[in-house]
This record gives C-alpha cells, sequence and structure tokens, in this order.
C-alpha cells in the first residue's frame, strides 16, 4: 500500500522518522514540555505571560557587567577561552561555598562540582543513582524540568502531599510504606524546600529535620534543590537541609536566579564519594563547564555587590507578588484559592471545580493572557484544577492586566459549565468544540 494512511501503525511511523527502530528505549519517556511549548504564544508583546520563570534582568547593572567582561577577556581570556577542568575552577568554587554560607551550609570547595546549569546537576545525580523502574519521591506538585529528567533516566515518580507549611512528613512515611510494599525500591527524595515551583510554599523549619530522619532511617538520599533560597521576600534566608545533613544530603545550587541564567552556571555539593561519580558524569556530558562563563561569574562575585544586588531582586520580585495577590482578590470569581508565597516566582491557583486549566489554556492564549497548566508538574496527570502564575518578569502593571484577563477567562468558562453543563473548549484555531463534564 502506498498510502500511508493504510499501512499499519508501526510503518506509518517509521515513514514519518525512519530512525524509528534504532532509537533506545528511555527515549519513550522524553517528552516537550510544557512550558517550551507556550514559549511561541506566550513571547507575543500582546500576551502577558504569567507562565514561564524568566528573571527581571533589567534590575542587573548591565553597562558595568560589559565593562567587566571586556576587561577580563582582555587580561584573562587566554585562561578563559581556554578548557578547563570538569570539576570547575577553584576560584569560583571557593566563591561558591561562601554563598552557600549565607544558607548555614560549611562545605570545602573539593565537593562542589559546577555545572552548566543546576538542570545539569540534577541530571548527572539522577544519572549516577537511578536504574529502570527505580523510585523517585517528589513532592506534588513537582518542578517540571524534575520530572522530565526522571522519566528520560526510566524513574518512576510517586508524589508526596505538600501543604502550606511544605512536605507532609506523615504523607513521606506513608509513601515509604507504600514503594517499599510493591517490592521497588525509593533512591532519593527530590525537594525544592524554600519557595517551591511551583507551588510557592516554604517546608516549615520545625519539619526540616524530621523529613531528614524519615530519609535517613529508611536509607533514601535526599535531593536538595534550592535555587530560590536567598530570594526570601522578608529577608530571611532559611537554613538549608544540607547544613543539618552533609552525609545524606546532595544540594543542588544556581547563579540562574540570583544572577543572570544564560550564563547557565550551577553546581552540586555532594558527600565526597559522590562527588568523585558526579565528575566522571560531568566529564562524559560535557568534559568541562564553560571556563568564560565560569569566570564572568567569578568576577561578578568578587568585584560586585552581589549581596545589595539579591536584595535589589528581591524587592522586584516582592512589588510583582503584591501586584499578583492583589490582583487575584480583586478580580478572580469566587471558588478560586491561591498560595501565598513569601519568596521566589510563582503562584499556585485552584479554579472551581469543573473547570479544566490545560483545556482552558487556548482561550486563555486568544484572550491574550497565558500561565501553565498544572498538569505539567505532575507524573500522573492531577492538577488538572490548577495552574502556575509567574510574577517575576512582567512589570506590576502588566501583571494586574493579566490577572484580569485571566477573570474574564475563568468567568466564562463557568458560564459556559452553568449553562450547558458543558465547557467549549476552544482550540489554537479558534474552533469551539463541546466537551462532557467528566473530561
Amino acid at each position: 500500500m502506498s498510502e500511508t494512511g493504510s499501512q499499519p501503525a508501526h510503518q506509518a511511523g517509521r515513514s514519518l522518522d525512519p530512525h524509528l527502530g534504532r532509537y533506545a528505549a528511555r527515549t519513550a519517556g522524553m517528552t516537550a514540555s510544557e512550558i517550551r511549548a507556550l514559549f511561541a504564544v506566550a513571547s507575543r508583546p500582546e500576551v502577558v505571560s504569567l507562565a514561564g520563570g524568566m528573571p527581571y534582568l533589567s534590575a542587573l547593572p548591565l553597562e558595568s557587567l560589559a565593562a567587566d567582561v571586556g576587561q577580563m577577556v582582555a587580561t584573562e581570556g587566554l585562561t578563559a577561552l581556554q578548557y578547563g577542568s570538569a570539576q570547575g575552577t577553584v576560584e569560583l568554587r571557593e566563591q561558591i561555598c561562601e554563598v552557600m554560607a549565607l544558607e548555614g551550609i560549611s562545605a570545602h570547595p573539593d565537593d562542589v562540582v559546577v555545572t552548566v546549569g543546576s538542570q545539569m546537576g540534577l541530571d548527572m545525580v539522577t544519572r549516577v543513582f537511578c536504574d529502570p523502574g527505580d523510585v523517585v519521591l517528589a513532592e506534588a506538585p513537582s518542578y517540571v524540568g524534575a520530572l522530565g529528567t526522571f522519566s528520560a533516566y526510566q524513574a518512576q515518580v510517586v508524589h508526596v502531599e505538600m501543604d502550606d507549611a511544605g512536605l507532609v512528613p506523615e504523607a513521606l512515611r506513608q509513601a515509604l510504606a507504600a514503594v517499599r510494599a510493591s517490592g521497588r525500591r525509593v533512591k532519593f527524595l527530590y525537594t525544592i524546600p524554600n519557595f517551591q515551583n511551583p507551588a510557592g510554599v516554604t517546608l516549615a523549619v520545625q519539619r526540616r529535620g524530621e523529613i531528614l530522619d524519615i530519609c535517613a532511617q529508611h536509607d533514601v538520599l535526599v535531593v536538595e534543590d534550592n535555587p530560590y533560597g536567598l530570594l526570601g521576600f522578608d529577608g530571611q534566608t532559611y537554613p538549608a537541609l544540607r547544613s543539618a545533613d552533609a552525609t545524606n544530603v546532595v544540594y543542588l545550587g544556581s547563579f540562574s536566579k540570583t544572577f543572570a541564567p544564560g550564563l547557565r552556571v550551577g553546581w552540586v555539593l555532594a558527600p565526597h564519594a559522590v562527588r568523585e561519580k558526579l565528575v566522571l558524569a560531568a566529564e562524559s556530558a560535557t568534559l568541562c563547564p564553560p571556563a568564560f562563563t565560569q569566570a564572568v561569574v567569578s568576577r561578578y562575585l568578587s568585584q560586585h555587590d552581589w549581596k545589595g544586588q539579591i536584595k535589589t531582586y528581591r524587592e522586584e520580585y516582592r512589588e510583582r507578588r503584591d501586584a499578583t495577590l492583589a490582583a487575584m482578590d480583586q478580580y478572580l470569581p469566587a471558588g478560586c484559592a491561591w498560595t501565598k508565597p513569601a519568596g521566589g516566582f510563582y503562584v499556585w491557583l485552584t479554579v472551581p471545580e469543573g473547570l479544566d486549566t490545560k483545556a482552558m489554556l487556548p482561550r486563555a492564549v486568544t484572550q491574550r493572557v497565558a500561565y501553565v497548566p498544572g498538569t505539567a508538574f505532575y507524573a500522573d496527570s492531577f492538577g488538572s484544577r490548577q495552574m502556575r502564575l509567574s510574577y517575576c518578569y512582567p512589570t506590576p502593571e502588566r501583571i494586574r492586566e493579566g490577572v484580569r484577563r485571566l477573570a474574564a477567562v475563568l468567568e466564562g468558562e463557568m458560564d459556559l459549565l452553568h449553562t450547558f453543563g458543558t465547557v467549549r473548549r476552544r482550540t489554537l484555531s479558534g474552533a469551539q468544540t463541546p466537551t462532557p463534564d467528566t473530561a
């Protein structure tokens, strides 16, 4: 048969991709990020994007940074433009230890591995620890980039309940017992304890020791991802989990939120034996992290008031958080509920029962507002009534307008639900299709 529609499914697929039979089995777990899929529409100037978590880089002293980079190339170019160590430069690793000291972490530069963003660190940790079928425990909801990494390595994600005070210890105990009863093995707990992405909640200080004790009792590693820890709006810096347990916590850090994400500089702080495995993993992945971007970050930390810059970021994001919460109070319809973050980039919104945030996203885009549906942050398709709103990038005025537009979309969906017993879903082409209440 010459027509694709008459071919068996596997032959039809092969005709679209001649390499289909050559891929490794693990590629089946590689799926497109729902956030990346939004970029094309969310970047339109007429759309208020409450979707991506892009830092507000206009707060940086760009002119002085440009001058510093130029001087660095002139005086250090032969080193900064050359290959380097797979572990990262000694100078930057020493400076990273000074940054982590703000969170109560006492570390040695030898146990730090510089990475191409903390996402690379998470990838390496997962590659080092997880075999196909192993279980990773993760908060419900959890960071979409982490879920993609776990899936790519064929690890199974089991979510653990959170509340307004973060990860619930009893829920963690129950999850560990359930996994053990099923005959599977938990390799680590992945957690974002401070101003969590996407929920915006913070793990209560009084729970932190209990979480560490539970994991130690069950021989489960803790992977602490902490990109937002220095961005508390009241100036408070919470003690890192790693500060209380140097033997069973792997810490992931990043300069993407406190300096600039385009440099892609992050790090992993790990127990010494784990550090050795991570260096080998880094060598096989990138040979070495870029010496140039490390030199830029190192010079920034030594020549600029980086603590003052973090304070500036805090003030900018607090103003935007306040604008978001005020607009939600003013515009959102009854039946909505949301978190009240004390730092970071995100608010987690729950919409009235019967609405589906993924299904209504195309209509929201036609109304010139974008968000990320809650299903992106679960490995098990939950989150259909939730969405993540990011306040870090738009101006307060744009945030208020975006929330107003979002409220109009929600009210329109609720009117359809009440009138027809169904919500009409709009495709990106503008056509509407009715869907049953149970969708």
